[in-house]
């Protein structure tokens, strides 16, 4: 009896010494492996994206100044026409005609002139001996004067009427991209005709866009002052075009309004583009993104450590004693070094950005060390 007891004493011991030790790799076995990278900090430049519109920075209605018939059209619709290319002629016969009657007209009043003139100085010259009275004096002085008169009179008659003639042929104002034609060969024209055509400039465009006013003294916008850029050369604009695609000329603000709006509670911000290649075209939609030139530091993160759920954007971190902690981040744009964290995260910190399926905040984990395999 005392044999058997002690048999089964020992067994139960043997038992129990077994099931501790049995118990010290399923504990072990309960801690994930993780993987983390320390988050990094990179000098970054900040930068807001804004729905936006391409402008002309001119645009202009064509029209005619005199009445006459279209005689010819010198450009191919939707053609590029550079300044003082001529556009259209008016048939300038009549305008002419009344250019050489102005000239005729400012040759007699020449004439006219020099003969009051003659006999204004023999009057001049008379008058102190007697020989004519103070009121022939007198008459030959006037018709002096208004001989005088009536020459600037034809001289402005002779301008007017090479003005219109010059009218006769209508020319660009500016270098752009013409419109088609509302008008034919033979149409009579005048001033109440209306628009012949249209042009808008195309190098340099206008980029406008709304900009809300904590936006404004984030990005340094309200230091701007009217010169082409901020005060302290902080802002750079860039245009992304609806494919995807970059547009390769960075421009520079040129207007800043003078108010807020009070609906929408933005202020109208217009930069000026160069647009070399004509890529641009006034009423395309653009975004437009407005950067500082200033980097700034910035801590960033692989993308894929980032979470969310309904609480929003979280990452994972180890602390001290290797144990996974909850961080709720604000995020900003993705760089090619990672995604932007605004708030949450340190430079010390380490973060899981790998084995996160197990993870659970306040878990205990272990960490891989991944650097050898990633060499390899």
């Amino acid at each position: 009896m005392k044999k058997s007891l002690l048999a089964a004493s020992l067994a139960s011991t043997l038992l129990l010494v077994g099931c501790g030790e049995a118990q010290k790799p399923m504990q072990s076995a309960t801690a994930p492996t993780v993987i983390v990278e320390p988050a990094a900090v990179i000098a970054h430049q900040p930068s807001k994206a804004y729905v936006g519109r391409v402008e002309a920075v001119e645009d202009v209605d064509i029209t005619a100044q005199v009445t006459g018939y279209l005689k010819e059209r010198h450009f191919q619709e939707g053609q590029i026409v550079e300044k003082g290319q001529l556009l259209y002629t008016i048939e300038p016969s009549s305008f002419e005609a009344q250019v050489a009657s102005a000239k005729a007209s400012v040759a007699q009043a020449t004439a006219n002139l020099k003969r009051a003139e003659n006999d204004y100085k023999r009057a001049k010259n008379l008058l102190p001996k007697g020989n004519i009275s103070q009121s022939e004096y007198d008459a030959r002085q006037a018709e002096q004067l208004g001989a005088a008169a009536q020459l600037e009179a034809a001289k402005a008659q002779l301008l007017l009427a090479e003005v219109n003639l010059s009218y006769t042929k209508i020319t660009a104002p500016f270098s752009g991209r013409i419109a088609d034609t509302k008008v034919s060969i033979g149409d009579l024209l005048s001033a109440s005709s209306g628009t012949l055509t249209t042009l808008v400039s195309l190098d340099p465009v206008h980029a406008s866009f709304q900009l809300s006013e904590r936006e404004r003294l984030q990005l340094g916008v309200d230091k701007y002052e009217g010169d082409g850029e901020s005060s302290s050369g902080e802002v750079e604009v860039t245009l992304n075009l609806e494919d995807g695609q970059q547009h390769p000329e960075k421009g520079t603000l040129d207007f800043v309004g003078n108010r807020i709006d009070l609906t929408t509670g933005t202020l109208a911000v217009r930069a000026s583009v160069p647009n070399s290649k004509h890529t641009l075209l006034p009423g395309q939609h653009i975004n437009v993104v407005i950067a500082s030139t200033e980097s700034q530091p910035a801590v960033v993160i692989p993308r894929r450590a980032v979470q969310t759920d309904i609480a929003g954007d979280f990452v994972m971190i180890v602390t001290d004693g290797n144990v996974a902690e909850r961080r709720n981040v604000e995020l900003g744009v993705q760089t090619p070094e990672g995604v932007i964290v605004k708030t949450g995260l340190g430079e010390a910190d380490k973060v899981i950005v790998g084995g996160l399926q197990r993870v659970r905040n306040g878990l205990a984990v272990q960490i891989a060390d991944a650097k050898p395999e990633a060499s390899e």
